[in-house]
């Protein structure tokens, strides 16, 4: 690789000469109105930049190997690119332009750069340029006056007697403030960190600037990865594949992201959305508003500043400004932020986040995220898997409830299942999906539960064959839910969500093992509750234990399951002691809580008489085991 590599650098920097050449040139006539004789040996003069030229020229035609024959640099650079092609390699500066959107200027200010790093050289020529032998480094002012001349295809008009003056300069105003900006912090060069400032500059025109790590390795040729070589880390890529659903596509989000575009809201709030799934809800509004995405980093005010000169809508997920802040931020930080810019903003949460004064002083709106639906859920899971079945698509759509996400990582996973157990013949995805699934969502086990991989089936059950039928029951009623709640319309009459089922019995009757059957028919993971771990002595704390195990099941997409449960759902009672308050609040939370839940939770119980009778309501059913008879 580094042979092409190599020689492209020299067919490029050899244009770039010229360019260099041409601001010499341009220089010279300048210093000649101003030529002082006793200033001579304390700057470079026109005869040593000329001999440093024909040097660093000499080192470019030294570089040069019977790759491809000497030609004019674009043919010459067309016929590299067939050869590299054939050979099956990418040149890296081709690799750099695509990884990082470089323009042509873009790539010959990378390269102008990297030349003192080939030869010493070009810092005295470079020096000379500017007019100042202490700038040696490229600066903005440099790389912006050679680049507005090659940019114009310079070759010899500025070596002409006809060439245009100093006042004048090579190139337009316009372009040469295009470079400008480009040159800046927020262009692509600097944005990705490709180039660094080297020092503080009292102005942008006169920074230094020097490769990032690892760069002019990868232009030479000589390995590396070229996305471990710049990151902007504000930078939001939209997935593939977009999974899309009828509530991501709907006139409300759209209108709300064409409203944020023409500037008739400038504040726009998602609320409702768990983190996974927040980032396609804002790609939508994004596209509707037809703007690029950018995300809150560590610095609001610069984010703020690159997302205005980008025209960047600027998403802020509010979840990381409560509690511990873990990305640094502080949600009156960023407030104070909003309220002196106009830059349109995105904030998404779970939890609303909307300080009285921000609403006050910006343009506000915003919707509430609904939880995709089944027919949403069907509309993700074939947008991300396309070949899908329909069966397949309607049983998988309504036992998982996943994120865009979640869906993305399904299909890469599926797709490289299929690719290796193929021997050279990718097997059909759908055979993969489930080992997939279990692979996205499954080891997230927290203190507060741990996980169970169900091992024993339906002929290991020893039961009558009422409470084997209920069993059995409780899988199909799951599977069925979501089509009875919302394609037949049950979820308007209840405000109970999933499905929660009892087992009571004496120990060793198959409670325990019932659950595990239960969850191996719906193919999902059992997180058994461990309640050593969920109680606690002081206030609040075992609602909090509590809360974290009901969220890790939803976020697994698991049964959760509560194994002797009578200790944290007994009933209620009298307020006699001061703990008597706080286990009824304990109580009292679990009862709101089970009803929210979406998912599938079991509860076992030795003692039923002890379970709170408004538990006991709450389930959709209540399995008793019996003692097994002598013949069973």
């Amino acid at each position: 690789m580094g042979e092409p590599a190599v020689e492209h650098l020299r067919i490029r920097l050899a244009g770039l000469h010229r360019a260099l050449r041409a601001a010499v040139e341009r220089q010279a006539r300048i210093a000649a109105r101003l030529t002082r004789p006793d200033l001579t040996p304390y700057c470079v003069t026109d005869e040593q930049v000329g001999v440093l030229l024909d040097e660093v020229h000499g080192l470019t035609e030294a570089m040069a190997e019977p790759y491809i024959p000497a030609r004019p640099e674009p043919e010459a650079e067309r016929l590299l690119r067939r050869r590299a092609s054939a050979e099956g390699v990418t040149l890296p500066l081709d690799a750099l332009a695509t990884r990082f959107g470089l323009t042509r200027a873009d790539q010959d200010a990378l390269l102008l750069v990297a030349a003192p790093e080939l030869d010493r050289g070009y810092e005295r020529i470079y020096a000379y340029i500017v007019d100042n032998l202490n700038r040696r480094l490229p600066s903005v002012e440099l790389l912006v006056t050679v680049g507005a001349i090659s940019a114009v295809g310079v070759a010899g008009g500025a070596e002409s007697a006809g060439g245009p003056g100093p006042e004048e300069g090579p190139g337009s105003a316009g372009a040469r403030l295009a470079l400008r900006r480009d040159l800046g912090p927020t262009g692509p060069l600097r944005r990705y960190g490709l180039l660094r400032a080297h020092g503080e500059a009292a102005v942008e025109l006169s920074q230094e600037l020097v490769l990032g790590p690892g760069v002019l390795e990868f232009l030479l040729g000589w390995g590396g990865d070229v996305g471990l070589l710049g990151h902007d880390p504000g930078e939001v890529v939209e997935p593939e594949p977009r999974v899309l659903s009828a509530y991501l596509s709907s006139d409300r989000l759209t209108g709300l992201g064409r409203a944020l575009g023409a500037g008739d809201i400038d504040l726009a709030g998602l609320w409702g959305c768990p983190p996974d799934g927040q980032l396609d809800a804002v790609q939508a509004l994004a596209r509707g508003a037809g703007a690029p995405l950018r995300r809150l980093t560590t610095d609001p005010e610069a984010d703020l500043r690159t997302a205005a000169a980008l025209g960047a809508l600027l998403w802020i997920p509010t979840d990381d400004l409560h509690g511990e802040q873990p990305h640094g931020q502080h949600a009156e930080t960023v407030s104070v932020a909003l309220l002196r810019s106009r830059v349109p903003v995105c904030l998404t949460g779970l939890k609303p986040w909307r300080p009285a004064g921000l609403l006050a002083a910006r343009a506000y709106a915003e919707l509430t995220v609904p939880a995709p639906g089944l027919g949403d859920r069907r509309a993700m899971w074939s947008s991300a898997l396309p070949d899908l079945d329909g069966p397949l698509l309607e049983d998988l759509a309504s036992r998982y409830r996943m994120s865009g996400g979640e869906l993305r990582a399904v299909a890469a996973v599926a797709g490289a299942g299929a690719r290796l157990a193929g021997n050279g013949r990718p097997e059909p995805v759908s055979d993969h999906i489930e080992p997939a699934i279990a692979t996205v969502t499954r080891g997230r086990s927290g203190s507060a539960v741990h996980s169970i991989v169900p091992r024993r089936t339906v002929e290991d059950l020893v039961l009558p064959d009422a409470q084997l039928n209920q069993i059995l029951e409780i899988a199909s009623a799951f599977r069925a839910w979501p089509r009875i709640a919302e394609t037949w319309g049950f979820a308007r009459r209840t405000a109970h969500g999933g499905v929660k089922a009892l087992f009571t019995g004496e120990p060793g009757t198959g409670k325990t093992m019932s659950a595990e059957i239960v969850t191996g028919m719906l193919g999902l993971e059992l997180l058994k509750v461990d309640l050593a771990q969920i109680v606690s002595k002081w206030v609040g704390e075992t609602e909090k234990n509590m809360e974290a195990a009901f969220r890790q099941a939803e976020e697994s997409h698991a049964v959760l399951l509560f194994d002797e449960a009578d200790s944290l759902f007994g009933k209620r009672g009298e307020v006699k002691h001061g703990t008597d308050r706080y286990a009824n609040l304990e109580v009292g939370y679990l009862l709101q809580r089970l009803e929210a839940s979406d998912g599938l939770v079991i509860l076992t119980s030795n003692l039923k008489d002890n379970i709170d009778p408004a538990f006991t309501r709450r389930f959709h059913f209540v399995v008793h085991f019996p003692r097994p008879t002598a013949t069973e």
